[in-house]
């Protein structure tokens, strides 16, 4: 981002009046959720490869995608409560 571009960042920032807590915990939600999303598509993806590999073991490759999925939507929501604590408590 040069100089420039940070300058109008932070012209932009102050003309709103977004607080810093605000801006962090849009990048805290933001983040989390676009790690999220590609993690998903990831794991759904070689899913669907395994399945097309070996249709037999697709009830135990649904089970463990469903596992991951929750995992991976649990790290979201976590995110989301970090994001809620850094707005209200700090």
């Amino acid at each position: 981002m040069g100089t420039i571009g940070l300058n109008l960042l932070t012209t932009l920032v102050l003309a709103s009046g977004i607080t810093g807590k605000a801006l962090g915990a849009a990048l805290v939600v933001g983040l989390a959720a676009l790690g999220g999303t590609i993690g998903m598509g990831i794991s759904i993806g070689k899913s669907s490869e395994s399945v097309a590999r070996q249709p037999e073991a697709k009830d135990d490759i649904r089970t463990l995608l469903m596992l991951g999925l929750v995992f991976i939507e649990t790290v979201v929501i976590y995110a989301l409560i970090v994001a809620i604590l850094i707005i209200f408590v700090m």
